[in-house]
């Protein structure tokens, strides 16, 4: 495999780097180097090693072998070398307002009147990547929505804080961000790396990956196993050197598959889902999808408010570290949570295993072990446990919210022919999600704007076209 190498003296090196964890080795042999101007596609399934890659790159993990040098930093290490991350699992602290948590990542904002430096900081980054946005700097991160945290999470990253970032890595950056807002990022990506700055960009969403790359990284099972320009690859080819992870498929169904007439649900602002249905709901990020989404599913587990329901739930997170996994637990337990209570008296463990072991192959969840904790698996197996945990459940009605965060795309094709089975035996999907591609998989998609339907659309009126005039112009029943 030929290897790129810049000109100019690179920012991060690393030669013939190696990383085992006990018997796992989950970089074996990766050499490539960072320099000033040039953004890096980092590409390849779950499970590929790009996290262990970052997390060697930034500092936080010590190579078990081979070398990472910061040729500019005389030794100080990748902080030294003005080397920052965005992760994909957000790390703000809620309890704090915005300018707050610039804090935490800023040593320098000490003293009498820090805060009052802080916010000026965090709104000038703020106005440089998302121009518009209405975050300010007293707003307390847990009364924002996923998506406001994580524009808060970049521009953080890309903060001055005392000294000038050089090598930004942004890991799976526009995962809960809206078409708009994504676009600014990527235009404030291009900007920064003409400007002389570096990003290795993070992504499974391969559009993305083509418009601000300049060069792409290919990697597969710790190693790296293509590095070459961007105009190099084509999506098709690029997809084919990442080699698809094999799952289990799901049979081939029908997209024009028969939807039953009968309406399992209606709520007051007009939602409704017939039995096999698969709903969209579209829109901007933020405009009451997500609400629309938790009070239909509190409704339904709530005890008190249950009486009156007829479909059984089962909730598939997009936001997995507040609302999916559960930390301390095993992957196999946090997979069979929503069948644990099946049983008349006692749990069987026989039962719980086959089950777990029968969707951990079907998803391809990654792990040889399914006694390991869930907090072992990459981002995008994480969400693959959500997945199989609601899958196993005997719920008739899944609630999705925005699913897909940090899941590669042959993951994702096996999902969509998934859930289309899983439809046609009559089970019924609702599915927020950000990206409209994966709303374009759905019968029916109902668009928000300002915390109300704008728009019913249906067939072949289902494109980006529409979803977008929708999205900004309220339509007339």
């Amino acid at each position: 495999m030929e290897r790129l190498v810049p000109d100019n003296a690179p920012i991060v090196a690393l030669t013939d780097v190696e990383k085992r964890f006990g018997s796992v080795r989950a970089l074996n042999g990766v050499s490539l180097s960072v320099a000033a101007g040039e953004c890096i596609g980092l590409v390849g399934h779950n499970g590929a090693g790009k996290s262990t890659l970052v997390n060697m790159i930034n500092g936080f993990l010590s190579p078990s072998g081979g070398q990472v040098a910061y040729p500019d930093a005389q030794g100080k290490g990748a902080l030294a070398a003005g080397v920052r991350s965005v992760f994909q699992e957000l790390s703000l602290c809620p309890n704090l307002t915005v300018a707050e948590n610039l804090r935490i990542s800023h040593s320098e904002l000490r003293g009498f009147g820090w805060r009052n430096r802080a916010k000026v900081e965090i709104k000038a980054a703020l106005d440089a990547v998302f121009p518009g946005h209405r975050i300010t700097p007293d707003d307390e991160v847990d009364q924002l929505g996923i998506a406001e945290r994580q524009m808060v999470e970049i521009a953080i990253g890309f903060a001055p804080r005392g000294s000038k970032a050089r090598l930004v890595i942004l890991d799976e950056p526009t995962s809960s961000l809206d078409a708009g807002i994504a676009e600014q990022l990527l235009d404030y990506v291009r900007a920064f790396c003409a400007n002389g700055g570096a990003v290795v960009f993070i992504s499974h969403m391969l559009g993305e990956i083509f418009s601000v790359a300049s060069r792409i990284i290919v990697m597969s099972d710790g190693r790296v196993v293509g590095d070459r320009p961007a105009t190099g690859y084509t999506r098709q080819g690029l997809v084919e050197a990442m080699g698809h992870v094999a799952t289990e498929r799901a049979a081939d169904v029908d997209r024009k598959r028969k939807i039953s007439q009968e309406e399992i649900l209606r709520t007051p602002q007009g939602l409704s889902a017939r039995k096999g249905e698969i709903v969209g709901l579209s829109g901007l990020a933020g405009h009451g999808q997500a609400e629309a989404l938790a009070d239909l599913y509190l409704d339904s587990t709530s005890a008190w408010r249950a009486a009156g329901s007829n479909a059984a739930m089962a909730f598939v997170a997009g936001d997995r570290g507040r609302d999916g996994v559960l930390p301390l637990w095993s992957i196999l337990r946090n997979a069979s949570i929503s069948i644990l209570g099946q049983g008349r008296f006692f749990l069987d463990q026989k039962a719980e295993r086959d089950l777990a072991e029968i969707w951990r192959k079907k998803i391809g969840i990654r792990t040889g072990n399914l006694d390991h904790p869930i907090l072992s698996l990459s981002g995008g197996n994480q969400q693959k446990v959500l997945f199989a945990r609601a899958f196993a459940s005997n719920a008739s009605v899944v609630i999705m919210d925005d699913p897909m965060r940090g899941v590669d795309v042959g993951t994702k094709q096996d999902v969509y022919a998934m859930i289309r089975a899983e439809a046609a035996e009559g089970r019924t999907f609702l599915w927020y999600s950000t990206e409209t591609e994966e709303v374009c998989e759905c019968d029916r998609v109902f668009v928000y704007r300002n915390g109300v339907i704008s728009a019913e659309l249906t067939g072949d009126d289902i494109t980006e076209d529409r979803i977008l005039e929708a999205s900004f112009e309220m339509q007339e029943a």
